[in-house]
């Protein structure tokens, strides 16, 4: 798995230098005020009560390392915050009755379940591999991938205060306040990553509690990052050499990025920006999805951006990859969250959500066949190639399991901007998850894996024929000779309906219960707690070690038993997995996705209200 949350099938790619941009600007006095006055509206949880203020001297030191390096391309014309009162925007969240006893019981167990986990790993993690990056779940050592600096402490505060272990949140406060971002264990980082996990777990942290230890920390790692945009057009470095930055060395974007990492920097930047008045860092990443804008109509499948692009030139057009998965899924999931966020005070990310999601409906989405005849759906992979002079869309029937997420996105996007056909395609999507899920050997879906295309999406009957023929084609056999197929299927592990399955490994990803959490708040169907609830408990089975939790090796092995685990705990094991199976069985009130939004890392931001 790469050093990124959610693209790990790409090698690491170019590292590039950068250098930080000292800018102090004073807010325009009527932002100044809509943004105050909206701020103190929103409820902080905990101690701090519901008008706790921001002290000045947080938001306000001049002195901090990454403020004090020089600025080689200073911004010329800073765009501000929007103005004006935020919009009643329709709900997200179903209207949940009265609960009955014995469901209760039901779901508090469960839910304490899933506590008790993440408190096996907390401690793990706590005496094995305190203040680094990760836990190694079986040999109890620790190593850093994500900066050094502590990522899974930082990933997990937000979980820590959601869950009540007000102690253990205490403690984690302390330490993380403690952490040097002036310098990083390694040459390399990851400014994606380092956004969604850090900044992004400071800053929800802080919505949460109103601690501002939390927010100092959330404006430094914000500092830090801000540097990473001192380049000639004010296009990030994603793949940043922070010791040349920090020495002040010029340097620019690189002419190769993956379009998730340039374009999955908004939420995050934008709630600093709500939060501090100041609008620079919703400047920095505006800038980035305003050129998206201008371009996404122009592209080989118009509509979408493809994988890669080139920020160095800002050329969003030329390859010709698409997909809502891999490398590219998040560009695509912040555009309904940032309506979300801003309560609708910046239009074009609603009309930039419509046009990517109605090309993707058209050619990314396939119903695969299924010997159950299932009724889902399953987001693949387009290449456009030219045909004769035409451009030609081929879809390739793979899913991931990273683009389980789609269906959250479909489910928020389709609730909050009331496009019911959204909602409809959220569940089918969600449903294939969930369906991959039961249908694999140990109740857990793979990582990468191809299925055969349903000749029509409304009467899709089970043909063994049909399903025999694409694993020998997969396979790179002669499917006019079927006596070869059990062979193949026996040797690959191959589940009825699945045709190839070249990546069999579980990393603990979150994206499945997710989007069925996300789901479950938007409908309240009952079925999806014991969706939640089967594959919950299919993980621990395969994935628990004395210690904590291990990703796997492959799941298509037969058994528990057989199980290879792999000694790697990512941290949004805890970040994510374990606080979305926690949120499915806690009462709908706690987090409403009608007051938050979750970024990419499950860090939830307090949504800006009327």
């Amino acid at each position: 798995m790469l050093v990124l949350r959610r693209k790990h099938f790409f090698p690491l790619g170019l590292g590039l230098i950068v250098l930080f941009l000292v800018y102090n600007l004073t807010v325009q006095d009527s932002q100044s005020q809509f943004w105050s006055g909206s701020l103190a509206g929103l409820r902080h949880g905990g101690a701090k009560g519901p008008n706790h203020q921001i002290d000045p001297k947080v938001l306000d030191d001049e002195t901090y390392f990454w403020r004090q390096v020089p600025t080689h391309y200073p911004v010329q014309a800073m765009k501000p915050l929007p103005s004006g009162t935020p919009q009643k925007l329709p709900k997200i969240q179903a209207s949940f009755g009265k609960e009955d006893s014995r469901d209760r019981q039901i779901r508090l167990g469960r839910r304490g379940a899933v506590k008790n986990a993440f408190k096996r790993c907390w401690k793990a993690y706590s005496e094995h591999a305190w203040l680094q990056d990760e836990v190694t779940p079986i040999t109890g050592s620790s190593r850093n991938t994500f900066g050094g600096w502590g990522a899974t402490l930082v990933d997990s505060l937000d979980t820590l205060w959601i869950m009540g272990m007000e102690d253990e949140f205490e403690q984690a406060v302390s330490a993380a306040a403690n952490i040097s971002f002036e310098k990083s264990a390694l040459t390399e980082i990851n400014a994606f990553e380092t956004t969604i996990r850090y900044l992004g777990g400071f800053l929800a942290a802080y919505d949460l509690s109103g601690d501002e230890r939390l927010l100092l920390k959330a404006r430094e790692v914000g500092d830090m990052l801000y540097v990473a945009f001192d380049t000639p057009n004010r296009m990030p470095i994603t793949r940043w050499d922070i010791g040349r930055a920090a020495r002040g060395e010029p340097q620019e974007a690189s002419r190769w990025a993956l379009v998730a990492e340039i374009g999955s920097l908004c939420m995050e930047f934008t709630r600093l920006s709500f939060i501090t008045g100041n609008p620079k860092w919703f400047d920095a990443t505006e800038r980035i999805m305003l050129a998206l804008k201008d371009q996404q109509m122009k592209t080989k499948l118009p509509g979408m951006w493809p994988i890669s692009v080139n920020p160095q030139d800002m050329k969003f057009t030329e390859d010709n990859g698409f997909g809502l998965g891999a490398m590219a899924d998040s560009v695509f999931e912040y555009l309904p969250k940032m309506v979300a966020l801003s309560g609708g005070s910046l239009p074009h990310y609603e009309k930039m959500y419509k046009a990517a999601m109605k090309t993707a409906q058209k050619y990314n989405l396939f119903r695969p066949m299924t010997p159950d005849n299932a009724d889902i759906l399953i987001s693949g992979n387009v290449r456009v190639d030219k045909e004769k002079g035409r451009l030609n869309a081929r879809l390739e029937h793979q899913g991931q399991h990273l683009v389980c997420f789609a269906g959250g996105m479909f489910a928020v996007g389709g609730k909050l901007l009331n496009i019911p056909d959204h909602l409809q395609t959220a569940r089918k999507l969600v449903d294939g998850c969930i369906w991959t899920y039961k249908n694999m050997p140990l109740g857990i879906m793979p990582e990468v894996f191809w299925m055969a295309p349903c000749e029509s999406e409304e009467d899709c009957p089970w043909d063994e024929k049909k399903w025999q023929e694409a694993v020998l084609e997969k396979a790179g056999e002669s499917k006019d000779d079927l006596s070869k197929a059990a062979g193949v299927i026996a040797q690959r592990r191959l589940p009825e309906g699945f045709t190839e399955i070249p990546d069999g490994r579980y990393i603990l990803r979150p994206e499945a219960i997710e989007s069925v959490f996300i789901m479950y708040r938007a409908t309240g169907d009952p079925e999806l707690l014991e969706s939640a609830w089967a594959m919950f408990e299919s993980i621990q089975r395969a994935t628990q070690t004395d210690l904590a939790n291990s990703a796997v090796a492959d799941v298509t092995v037969a058994s528990p038993i057989d199980v290879q685990q792999t000694d790697s705990m990512e941290s949004f094991w805890l970040g994510e997995t374990l606080k979305y199976f926690y949120l499915i069985f806690s009462e709908p009130e706690l987090i409403s996705l009608d007051e938050f939004v979750f970024n990419t890392e499950a860090h939830p931001f307090r949504r800006l209200v009327p």
